[in-house]
């Protein structure tokens, strides 16, 4: 089980910044208000986590930072859903976009997604990173409360007799995807990118495995990294293709995904003819993780394009 520790990020994580704003309900959307006033489940923005802090030193609020491209967070953030839903009130569940919020996620210092921090008095603590099991979220769930008992939070917030919606039978995962998804929760991301390769080697236009190995693959790769040395390794050579490679695949990692094209279209522009390949094959297949139809993604292809030609 995750170990959670209210000491645990203290000094690793500023959210002072971000507390600032509960100063300035004026800008706060709808959506932290209704925490207090009866929702245990609310998307929080940049403008609006300062309420949310403040809430935190009654309730203990679980922060979901997620992503749309993510497919680890569709996974996990309706289990951590359901199971707030389960507490009566005592968690609030604050769901983070980190795309639309990059504040927040520079805050928590994501390096990857799905990450889930808790707060426990403006404290933030660590409850895991990437996908886990239902039980799991259940043990961890059960020990933050117990965190929050003894640092004294034990509010709760009304419900108004709030029931968690029914939810809808999904239909079986086919079995190569069924047994990547038991390897990512493992942690073991070699045999999730081989169950991915077999499902497309059967059905080359099976999307769903197409997007499911460029995130594992993902995930493989920034798995056990440095930021901090990751950065300044690529700081001290500029030009070495992997070196800017491990960057870009954390600042995606984390949600940073202007960040991440930026540094390899500027590395296309500055290496030499014949690596010059790798860099576009890497830029092609981080675009197709987030999706040709995001607007990121169609500007970095466009100045690509410039590039070649």
């Amino acid at each position: 089980m995750t170990e959670i520790s209210a000491a645990a990020l203290r000094g690793a994580v500023d959210l002072s910044s971000l507390r600032g704003r509960a100063a300035q309900p004026a800008t706060a959307p709808d959506g932290a208000a209704s925490a207090a006033s009866g929702g245990v489940v609310v998307d929080v923005t940049d403008a609006s986590f300062g309420e949310i802090l403040e809430l935190s030193r009654s309730v203990p609020v679980v922060v979901d930072l997620w992503a749309e491209w993510c497919g680890p967070c569709k996974q996990l953030s309706p289990i951590i859903e359901k199971v707030t839903r389960e507490q009566g009130g005592r968690v609030v569940l604050a769901k983070v976009d980190v795309d639309a919020n990059p504040q927040i996620a520079q805050a928590f210092r994501a390096q990857s997604i799905p990450l889930v921090v808790a707060l426990i008095g403006g404290q933030p603590v660590p409850m895991f990173t990437g996908a886990v099991p239902e039980e799991q979220v259940r043990e961890v769930f059960a020990k933050l409360l117990e965190v929050a008992a003894q640092n004294g939070v034990t509010g709760s917030v009304p419900t108004d007799g709030e029931e968690p919606a029914a939810e809808p039978e999904e239909a079986p995962l086919p079995p190569l995807h069924a047994e990547a998804f038991a390897a990512i929760e493992a942690g073991d991301y070699a045999r999730a990118i081989q169950a991915y390769q077999h499902a497309l080697a059967e059905n080359p236009r099976d999307e769903d495995a197409k997007a499911g190995l460029g995130q594992v693959r993902l995930l493989d790769r920034v798995q056990g990294l440095d930021l901090q040395q990751v950065r300044e390794a690529a700081a001290a050579a500029p030009l070495d293709v992997e070196a800017q490679f491990r960057v870009a695949d954390l600042d995606l990692a984390g949600g940073h995904v202007d960040d991440a094209f930026s540094r390899l279209l500027d590395l296309f522009s500055a290496v030499d003819a014949d690596q010059r390949t790798p860099v576009r094959e890497r830029l092609v297949e981080l675009f197709d993780l987030i999706g040709t139809a995001d607007p990121r993604v169609a500007a970095a292809r466009t100045r690509l394009a410039s590039l070649l030609f």
